[in-house]
């Protein structure tokens, strides 16, 4: 007797083009960069677009919104910006705010954007995050052209295919997995940056040269006074080798939005979201990050997965950056005495869903997988961190 239920199967494939352009000066006059990604689709009908700007830019450009809007006037046959530059908030608090979200939606409804409009956003990795989850939730998804204007967010988030906002106190909770539509890497917003944020985008190059290739890490060592010193061009090196690696990756990888329970990029960064946390992101993602390497390399040598003096090295390359490898929060414990920051395993694992998957290295460019984590020997890491810390004289 046949079954009154049947299974109908496809395979559908999806191909999807994603494009990082270099540049700088991008709203000058004679740089065609955007004007060419927004190309009109029928003559006679400009491309609707509009921008959101990270407020903390203006801080070192003010002039930046009468430029973009001066870049749109003298292009108006091409492009229609549909209002003024609007500002948004920066910083991963701002994520943690729905009616920012709402607001953008108000502003897509009020302008009649469509599938075939623009949405570009310009700033950090929290701004983009946010602008992008609220495009890519419109009409189920306008166009989106992102502009990192931060080291951290050219050489590694800005360049992905996830957008996020924060809810339940848990970091990008909410989001979704969207290929922009263009990422334009200018590296004059780089000029004006403090000096912590020029910094961020070094531990995520140093993070992705551990994890998928030695020669690149050997290169930062060689850099690491030019880079520690902020020298433009060995930064404009850096950022391209490492934004190539982490789109090779999304490319190469057979999950580019996570179906599996692995995150190969996300190595340290199990503690480094917790500490955010714990800190009320007064760490933040870079100088999390880079203890969260370091918690996780000097495990891996108590697993004896990797040498000691190959784990140093690295801790020794990220300080030399002028990171720090450790911070109390790592030792805070709850009201039963219990390691808050080992939640964050617990929480990096249902984030995902199935097993635990950590990545560690088992050598320079060697990522290797593990789904158990000893909290005995993640204890004696933060200790031997501690001491160590406490036994660098103060610079």
């Amino acid at each position: 007797m046949s079954s009154r239920f049947a299974t109908i199967k496809r395979n559908i494939r999806l191909d999807f083009t994603h494009r990082v352009f270099f540049t700088c000066d991008s709203f000058s006059a004679t740089n065609e960069t955007l004007a060419d990604i927004l190309q009109p689709r029928q003559k006679g009908h400009p491309t609707k677009a509009i921008v959101y700007l990270d407020e903390g830019l203006l801080d070192g450009m003010p002039n930046l919104p009468e430029q973009i809007a001066s870049y749109f006037r003298s292009r108006e046959d091409r492009l229609d910006l549909v209002c003024p530059p609007k500002f948004c908030s920066g910083g991963e608090p701002a994520k943690n705010n729905f009616q920012y979200i709402e607001q953008i939606w108000n502003d897509l409804h009020k302008h009649a954007m469509c599938r075939h409009s623009y949405v570009i956003a310009i700033g950090g990795g929290a701004a983009l995050d946010m602008v992008g989850f609220a495009t890519a939730t419109a009409h189920r998804g306008l166009r989106l052209i992102r502009y990192p204007t931060t080291s951290l967010s050219q050489g590694d988030g800005g360049v992905g295919v996830k957008n996020g906002i924060n809810y339940f106190g848990k970091k990008n909770w909410v989001g979704t997995f969207s290929v922009p539509d263009a990422v334009v890497n200018d590296f004059s917003f780089l000029r004006g940056l403090p000096s912590n944020q020029k910094r961020a985008g070094f531990i995520e190059a140093v993070k992705v040269a551990l994890i998928r290739d030695r020669s690149f890490f050997e290169q930062i060592e060689e850099k690491a006074d030019e880079l520690a010193s902020f020298d433009m061009g060995a930064m404009e090196e850096v950022i391209r080798k490492s934004a190539a690696l982490h789109l090779d990756h999304i490319a190469t990888s057979g999950d580019p939005f996570e179906k599996g329970s692995a995150r190969p990029l996300d190595f340290g960064h199990w503690v480094a979201h917790k500490l955010e946390q714990l800190s009320d992101f007064r760490i933040g993602h870079g100088d999390a990050v880079a203890i969260g390497l370091a918690v996780d390399l000097l495990y891996s040598t108590r697993i004896r997965l990797v040498e000691e003096t190959t784990a140093y090295r690295a801790i020794e390359l990220i300080e030399r950056l002028g990171f720090t490898t450790y911070d109390a929060l790592l030792h805070q414990v709850d009201a039963d005495n219990i390691s808050v920051i080992l939640k964050g395993l617990d929480e990096f694992r249902e984030h995902l869903g199935g097993e635990l998957t950590i990545t560690l290295i088992q050598g320079i460019g060697e990522g290797v997988e593990v789904h158990a984590m000893d909290k005995v020997h993640i204890k004696s890491a933060l200790d031997e961190l501690r001491k160590r810390h406490h036994a660098i004289p103060a610079k």
